[in-house]
């Protein structure tokens, strides 16, 4: 007897009516039933749409990269769920930079060149989207949605000759192709800081300072606050007092500083870093006598500087280029649901709801193109979606000649322990201070 006339005999004897000559039979229809299975199972198994990301993923801006990455995953995981894009599921691939431009650069090229990566979303910072757009740049990938607010300062000179973010609009400057910014730009925020401090508040441009980081990052926040100084009357921007501190230490003394020295006694600090350096300024500021209003710009990191600062961060502003993620607003209630679907433990915050709405934008994108899914179909499609909502209250934009979807500044602020939106004329009320 055969192997196989062994194996079916013994399984026959278990069958009645079945021996070893039907099991013989009927095994060419097993063995074709198991290679439709395998073809059936590879229809099933498409190649997935491969995204990248390069952001911090440990160091003292570890929260901003890996909060950003659980936003885009989130909107990957909501869509593939769905069905993905042409029936092809969304993969990211997030590489760990540490918030440092050297390492930055070997991420992006193994993105583009080994992982062969359709774009990059959600990249993280400002001094390594400066070293990091000249790569996708020459490789013709999209530049997605990064989680930095620098470039669009319309002309406002970068603090001590810093080098720019060189990819917002700024007529009559076409936009850099392959960068497409979701968010606010940093000099938005601190222009609104400044005009709610003027206008509102009553401060005098002369008694509004800086702190910020010494990078493209701090010059680009600068550069925007500076610009709206000037608008108010004050004649050298440059002027103002301004402490700076070197990236990813806690080096603060220094700038804290330069500002307790100048002439006038700053009265409101327009702050431009991470969130462990800006929490050990305001400490310190605020033990040396330096109190009144402390504002951040929203890559500070609303809550890990909360955390941070414990009780004395009371009162302390950061600007958002989202809505609160206790928002009602429907594309904050679907990113809710969203991030409870693909990882129940995980608290929303501000820096995965702009992960997720970035990547909400990019899948409304990908989900009008019909044809074969590239590098430039993906750009094209971005710049054909003109006006639209996706549940934000307020419409965002894209086109050819305009690379930035929002311009929206939402103000928050510390208040017993938390962080809650809040109006600029609240600062009526504490005009005093």
């Amino acid at each position: 007897m055969d192997g196989w006339t062994g194996i079916w005999g013994k399984v026959g004897a278990r069958s009645p009516g079945f021996g070893p000559g039907v099991w013989k039979l009927m095994l060419p229809l097993f063995v074709l039933g198991a290679l439709r299975g395998v073809a059936a199972e590879s229809v099933e198994s498409p190649s997935p749409l491969v995204f990248g990301m390069s952001a911090a993923l440990s160091g003292p801006a570890a929260d901003l990269g890996i909060e950003m990455s659980l936003g885009v995953r989130t909107a990957f995981d909501e869509l593939n769920r769905a069905g993905g894009v042409q029936g092809r599921p969304l993969q990211l691939i997030a590489l760990d930079d540490g918030y440092e431009p050297e390492r930055a650069v070997p991420n992006m090229h193994r993105l583009i060149e080994q992982d062969n990566v359709l774009a990059l979303v959600g990249n993280v910072g400002t001094p390594t989207a400066v070293a990091a757009v000249p790569i996708a740049n020459r490789a013709g990938v999209p530049f997605f949605g990064a989680f930095t607010g620098a470039g669009g300062g319309g002309g406002a000179p970068p603090a001590r000759g810093g080098v720019d973010y060189p990819a917002r609009d700024a007529p009559p400057t076409p936009p850099d192709r392959v960068v497409v910014n979701y968010r606010a730009s940093y000099a938005e925020e601190t222009e609104a800081m400044v005009d709610a401090l003027v206008e509102v508040v009553g401060v005098r441009p002369a008694e509004i300072a800086f702190f910020t980081q010494r990078d493209a990052y701090g010059d680009a926040g600068f550069a925007g606050g500076a610009r709206a100084l000037k608008r108010h009357g004050l004649e050298d921007p440059l002027n103002v007092a301004h402490g700076r501190y070197e990236r990813n230490t806690l080096a603060v003394e220094n700038g804290l500083a330069d500002l307790l020295l100048h002439d006038t006694l700053p009265k409101a600090v327009i702050m431009v870093g991470a969130y462990a350096p800006c929490a050990e300024f305001i400490k310190l500021a605020r033990t040396s006598g330096l109190n009144g209003f402390f504002l951040n710009v929203s890559f500070t990191g609303a809550e890990p500087l909360r955390l941070a600062l414990g009780e004395a961060g009371e009162g302390v502003i950061i600007t958002q280029v989202v809505p609160h993620f206790e928002s009602a607003l429907p594309a904050v209630e679907a990113y809710r649901k969203a991030l409870s679907s693909l990882d129940p433990e995980a608290a929303p915050s501000f820096g995965s709801l702009e992960g997720y709405i970035a990547a909400r934008i990019l899948c409304r994108a990908l989900e009008s193109v019909s044809g074969p899914i590239g590098r430039d179909a993906i750009i094209e499609s971005l710049e054909s979606l003109g006006t639209f909502d996706i549940g934000l209250g307020t419409p965002l934009e894209l086109g050819p000649d305009k690379h930035q979807a929002c311009h929206q500044v939402w103000p928050t602020v510390i208040r017993g322990g938390r962080v809650v939106p809040m109006e600029w004329s609240d600062l009526a009320s504490r005009s005093g201070e």
